[in-house]
């Protein structure tokens, strides 16, 4: 069923790009949900493998959130509340990290690999400042949200816990880093410049780190 369901959310994401191409809601409001909804699937029959830990239900929670954001998007006034949606997701797959890695040592194993995302995080919000007006806090908080959710995920990866395989540490780290990058699409289309090539690239991206995360629950 896990294979079934990815097959899903791939196929609902391209019937989404297309949808966005075309300009046309009716697909916009078919395929979204069912997309995000197929990346929840994913994960609940990872995790129900095995036995469910706090990792397991931190992770499923965040796939959940960011499902939720998923459908706040679809709305043309739904930013905020998408805006909130994603952070409680980053929020939860940070502290699916902490289930396994205290926050004060994830800078210390992530190391020098946590400049990227702080670095990209940073110009991006440079990027973006004159453009936030009344959304400046609400974007300070979500980027340094996502960046700690980055961190967190490199820090897992580079660290040899017990009880997590590599595989799984390393799909979970790099759906992190996918989601993040997905963000800048986002950023671009609300803030610099609406168009057609941010949502061709960014969905993708966007469900393409989910569904990874998702995985992290079945390896």
């Amino acid at each position: 069923m896990i294979i079934a369901f990815t097959i899903l959310c791939a196929v609902a994401c391209a019937v989404l790009v297309y949808g966005e191409y075309r300009a046309s809601n009716r697909l916009r409001f078919t395929a979204k949900p069912l997309a995000s909804l197929a990346f929840i699937l994913v994960g609940v029959c990872g995790a129900t493998r095995g036995d469910i830990h706090e990792f397991e239900m931190a992770v499923l929670a965040g796939l959940v959130l960011g499902a939720i954001g998923d459908v706040a998007l679809l709305s043309p006034h739904g930013f905020l509340a998408g805006l909130g949606s994603f952070l409680l997701g980053h929020l939860a797959y940070a502290v699916a990290v902490g289930t396994y890695m205290p926050p004060r040592t994830w800078p210390h194993a992530t190391g020098i690999y946590a400049l990227a995302p702080i670095v990209v995080g940073l110009g991006v919000l440079a990027w973006l400042w004159p453009k936030l007006g009344s959304l400046r806090i609400p974007v300070i908080a979500y980027v340094a949200v996502i960046l700690a959710m980055v961190v967190a995920a490199l820090a897992l990866m580079r660290s040899d816990v017990a009880g997590m395989d590599l595989h799984r540490r390393e799909l979970f780290a790099v759906g992190a880093v996918l989601f993040f990058a997905s963000d800048l699409a986002v950023a671009r289309d609300k803030f610099i410049a609406k168009g057609f090539v941010n949502r061709a690239w960014g969905l993708p991206v966007y469900y393409g780190g989910q569904l990874l995360i998702a995985w992290s629950l079945a390896s």
